[in-house]
């Protein structure tokens, strides 16, 4: 809308009803006003509708980029103007410039690449190209391409056989926009063939045509394999020029088989020894050629270096050590330590072992010995007896051993022995089964000794048992007041202590 005084409003205000006294004739006039304003509204509204409605809708495809553009221009080459898109004049536009645009139609814009092209070494061009191939290019500039020529397409040797890829954009993105600086793409260098002539050990000329840059190159192309001793005139480092002669003395053809490879060269040398001082192969220590150093040169002699060489191997076997417990008067009995650890020994045996060219021929031992002698483990064992006083229901007792056990309970008649049987009712030491009477393994508790049991009393090692053994003890009562064990609890063996006491128990050795 226009601001206040323009001509739109002008007419918009000379529509609108005055408010002020009218008369009864001026109402129908006023309302014509009124009804005019939508109708205006509604012309305007249908103008704008048609002017978007008539727009041309396209999709510009530029390399990776897709730009959507709307537009009322008839032809391709004035939307791309209106929609800002540069063209070179080498890029490619499909369809064509001058084609029609069409609703929904896809423009496909192909860029133009600039590639460096090098015709030898002195000419070097820039050229925007829509060709794909090295050939194509070289072709659309006129140059013909010889069978022998050479051509590198982004330093990449690509040569003029069929099938060879000289893609000049291999590999790279599409290209969006107008190239116009000097980045090149890609990098086109021919260099042309020219006639050479190889005359080998004075025969007739061999005419080649080369795109070599030096006669080594020209020889090598040409499949003649130039060796050491092999005279060249000129020079393998000499530049190619047209129409060059090239000669090649050679010398007796010989092959030397020297750490795993075989060299074949030419020499005019008369002996084995001369060939590979020539060669700079170096016999060292043991080595020897076969045939022999002072050996005669005749054509194709095959001479052989053997290598000789010793190495010692040392295999080395462990000796297991053993364990040992000894006893230690400082420390309380039932406590261990380790007084040392153990360490096996190594036996060592040495051998000498003879190679030639990598294989084994020899083997000879040359020491067999004991590296290091093993170390024992040893453990120490507490041999003080300490005397110590325990209070308990029936008074202080006097203890010298605690050891932890697993306390079942019998009486005489569920120590499974017949009623009929003479021993029916007796225990080990011959006196009637009855509480106080306990069985042990003789190996842990003496017999005849007293021990005491928390919630049982004192008891008396006087019997045994099959199913008594270790760390086991059972503990006897009356067939009236047999009480059920089955649990571990702490066993202390009252004084004295007997003469031949066993200070290790099985389960107390530590394997």
């Amino acid at each position: 809308m226009g601001v206040a005084g323009s001509p739109g409003n002008t007419f918009l205000f000379s529509l609108m009803p005055k408010f002020q006294t009218s008369t009864p004739n001026q109402l129908p006039n006023r309302r014509w006003r009124w009804l005019a304003i939508p109708c205006i509204l509604g012309l305007l509204s249908l103008l704008t509708v048609g002017y978007f409605i008539t727009f041309t809708h396209a999709t510009v495809v530029d390399g990776t980029d897709r730009i959507d553009i709307r537009t009322h221009q008839r032809t391709i080459e004035a939307a791309l103007r209106e929609a800002n898109i540069e063209l070179l004049p080498e890029d490619a536009v499909s369809p064509a410039l001058e084609s029609p645009l069409s609703n929904n139609s896809t423009i496909e814009i192909k860029r133009a690449r600039l590639v460096r092209i090098r015709l030898g070494e002195n000419d070097e061009r820039l050229v925007r190209t829509q060709r794909a191939t090295g050939r194509e290019l070289l072709a659309e500039i006129g140059q013909t391409l010889g069978i022998n020529d050479y051509i590198s397409v982004n330093n990449a040797n690509v040569g003029t056989n069929v099938g060879i890829d000289d893609t000049l954009v291999q590999g790279q993105p599409a290209l969006t926009g107008p190239q116009t600086g000097r980045q090149t793409s890609a990098e086109v260098y021919l260099r042309k063939a020219v006639p050479v002539s190889v005359i080998e050990n004075g025969s007739a000329p061999l005419i080649k045509q080369t795109a070599a840059r030096t006669v080594g190159e020209a020889l090598m192309q040409a499949g003649l394999i130039v060796y050491l001793a092999d005279t060249v005139t000129p020079p393998l480092e000499t530049p190619i020029r047209p129409n060059l002669e090239i000669r090649v003395e050679r010398a007796k053809p010989v092959s030397v088989v020297v750490d795993g490879r075989r060299l074949r060269t030419r020499t005019h040398n008369g002996t084995v020894g001369e060939v590979l001082a020539e060669l700079n192969v170096v016999l060292y220590d043991q080595d020897y050629a076969r045939p022999a150093l002072e050996s005669p040169i005749t054509p194709d002699t095959e001479i052989r270096v053997v290598r000789v060489t010793n190495a010692v191997e040392v295999q080395q076997d462990y000796v297991p050590f053993e364990t040992r417990w000894e006893p230690d008067p400082t420390l309380e009995i039932d406590n261990q330590i380790v007084g040392q650890e153990g360490a096996p020994g190594v036996q060592e045996q040495r051998t000498l072992v003879t190679y030639e060219d990598g294989m084994e021929v020899k083997r000879e031992v040359i020491a067999d010995f004991t590296a290091s002698d093993p170390q024992p483990k040893i453990y120490n064992y507490g041999t003080n007896v300490v005397l110590r006083t325990l209070n308990t229901a029936q008074g202080p007792v006097t203890y010298w051993r605690v050891i932890r056990m697993l306390a079942t309970s019998y009486s005489k008649s569920t120590a499974g022995v017949s009623r009929s049987a003479a021993w029916f009712g007796k225990v080990r030491c011959g006196m009637d089964m009855r509480h106080g009477i306990v069985a042990v393994d003789p190996g842990v508790v003496a017999l005849g000794s007293n021990v005491y049991v928390p919630e049982y009393g004192v008891g008396n090692a006087c019997d045994t048992g099959s199913a008594i053994k270790g760390k086991r003890i059972d503990l006897g009562y009356d067939d009236d007041n047999l009480q059920l064990w089955y649990r571990w609890t702490d066993v202390y063996l009252l004084s004295p202590p007997p003469g031949d006491i066993d200070y290790i128990l099985d389960d107390d050795v530590d394997n």
